[in-house]
């Protein structure tokens, strides 16, 4: 799914260095968290991953294909099997709730009434169905969060990219998303999430991602009660 061959970062505008020399495989269907202090880069490797920036140096692999070697369009068509959740939820203020749910099916190019079904469940299931037609502005940050990722995993995407998904939700709906997450993975969604949430790391116990100076290291959580219950539930 992804391969990140000596990998490195750095802003044009300011020339700092980031990232560098990351070097990992995630494989298809993996599920990882990503941990790290604020500022070691997280945010930066997530973008890399979603494919809104380029590394300066290196060799990124996504899906199979040399990610240097793509055309824009290949790019374009890469990026609709990726969805992702935003630290700033980057919501369309234009938009209703709905129509910012429904814009990645309606780019899949879905039916109007398979839009109407779907996005109508996924928002009763976030608790947002009766939000429906009102503006991002008008909500709270939570219900914002919540949005955002409705959006990012409407259409099942083959990777989901969530950058601290729960930072702004309560423990019952974190624990409720979180289960949304572990279902999309079970039928085949590989999911990164960058969090800083420990509670979270050590409930769900997938393997972490652990990013320091730049460079990323891996370990493995031993115990995941709390991800086994909902394995059961859902």
């Amino acid at each position: 799914m992804i391969k990140f061959e000596n990998i490195g970062f750095k802003y044009k505008e300011s020339g700092e260095e980031i990232l560098h020399d990351i070097n990992f495989t995630l494989e298809s269907g993996s599920y990882h968290f990503l941990t790290g202090p604020s500022g070691s880069g997280k945010t930066s490797l997530m973008n890399l991953m979603s494919l809104g920036n380029m590394p300066t140096e290196g060799q990124m692999t996504m899906f199979g294909k040399k990610i240097s070697s793509l055309k824009r369009e290949d790019l374009f068509e890469l990026r609709q099997r990726i969805g992702v959740v935003f630290q700033d939820f980057r919501l369309l203020k234009h938009l209703s709730i709905f129509d910012n749910v429904a814009l990645p099916l309606r780019i899949m190019g879905e039916s109007d009434e398979n839009i109407k079904n779907y996005v109508s469940e996924l928002l009763d299931w976030v608790g947002l169905e009766k939000h429906k037609n009102n503006l991002p502005p008008t909500l709270s940050g939570g219900q914002q969060q919540r949005v955002a990722i409705a959006r990012a995993v409407i259409g099942r995407p083959k990777l989901l990219l969530a950058d601290e998904p729960t930072g702004n939700l309560d423990d019952e709906i974190g624990f409720r998303l979180m289960g949304l997450f572990e279902q999309l993975n079970r039928m085949g969604t590989t999911i990164v999430i960058a969090t800083h949430n420990a509670n979270i790391i050590e409930q769900f116990g997938h393997p972490r991602l652990i990013l320091g100076n730049g460079k990323l290291h891996s370990s493995q959580s031993s115990n995941a009660p709390i991800a086994q219950k909902i394995r059961n539930v859902f």
